[in-house]
């Protein structure tokens, strides 16, 4: 397929970055049935190290084995498969070049309920390469504690994926002591901060979830009410994490969040699309469905970001 004007675009927004990492932003933004659009769906499969096995996979035990999720990316037409190191292993090599591969380097558990939160390094740039990834994941929390190190971990890890020609996904989550109000982890204002702050450490794509109708800060507030920023919608909020992330020259996605129903589901994605996100990153709402109803899940919501 012919490069697209939209991937020469975002592709310039990079001008920093080596031919390696472009030329993988670029099978980010070519592969499956948004190629060439500047959209993304891509398929993430982290928890069953964040939540288990038996809540990750029983809805849908096929899910146990890592093959089944790799083809229902494949399958499903996603511009990339997502997953931590176990997962990635098992099928980098049966499926070498068949879909971009994100591997996850950073991991948490719910076997400790302990502060503050933070996720262990389960996997290095090296395993990326190795493993044929075209970019690395890493989640941070703003509003942790522990943020500083988590901060100056992403910026190591970043700065040694780019040397080695990798692209950068950061999953940018607030939670934490700094967040008393569980509102506002997905907080408006407390989103695009989190969404800037990714950007900042020179993250390529940044995995926010959707913006919530609340303003955390009080700071904010004042802001947002003396030059009249719009948040009332969704795709008014969403626009506002977009333009957080240098004006909308950075990609910007969206989580799919706790387990809902289709149409709840689709109604958020049109909100999102018609904010300027470039795309979703869905798991559970994807894979613990059975196979063809995941397939045509994940299509709808394609079909949605091209505009039908």
């Amino acid at each position: 397929m012919e490069t697209t004007s939209r991937v020469r675009e975002i592709l310039s927004w990079y001008p920093s970055d080596n031919p390696g990492t472009l030329a993988n932003i670029y099978r980010l933004l070519m592969n499956g049935r948004l190629a060439g659009t500047g959209k993304l769906v891509i398929l993430p499969v982290d928890q069953g190290f964040e939540h288990g096995p038996a809540r990750s996979f029983a809805p849908n035990p096929p899910g146990y084995d890592p093959e089944y999720h790799v083809q229902l990316a494949i399958d499903a037409g996603c511009n990339a498969y997502a997953a931590p190191l176990g997962f990635i292993e098992a099928v980098a090599g049966k499926y070498a070049g068949q879909i971009p591969l994100i591997l996850k380097l950073n991991n948490s558990d719910t076997l400790s309920k302990g502060h503050p939160p933070e996720s262990a390094v389960t996997g290095s740039v090296k395993d990326a390469v190795r493993l044929g990834c075209v970019a690395i994941g890493y989640t941070i929390y703003p509003g942790s504690a522990a943020r500083n190190h988590m901060y100056e971990d992403l910026r190591a890890l970043i700065e040694e994926a780019k040397a080695h020609g990798l692209a950068a996904v950061t999953w940018s989550y607030p939670r934490g002591e700094g967040i008393t109000d569980k509102k506002g982890e997905t907080a408006v204002d407390v989103a695009a901060y989190a969404a800037q702050i990714a950007c900042q450490l020179g993250s390529h794509v940044v995995k926010v979830k959707p913006p919530g109708e609340f303003i955390y800060q009080p700071e904010a507030q004042k802001v947002f009410e003396k030059y009249s920023i719009p948040w009332k919608t969704l795709a008014d909020r969403t626009r506002h994490v977009v333009q957080s992330c240098f004006n909308g020259k950075r990609i910007v996605i969206f989580s799919g969040g706790e387990a809902k129903g289709t149409d709840e589901i689709l109604t958020e994605i049109r909100g999102l699309r018609d904010g300027g996100a470039f795309g979703s990153i869905m798991g559970r709402n994807a894979f613990q469905r059975p196979r063809e109803e995941a397939i045509q899940l994940l299509r709808q919501v394609m079909d949605i970001y091209t505009g039908k």
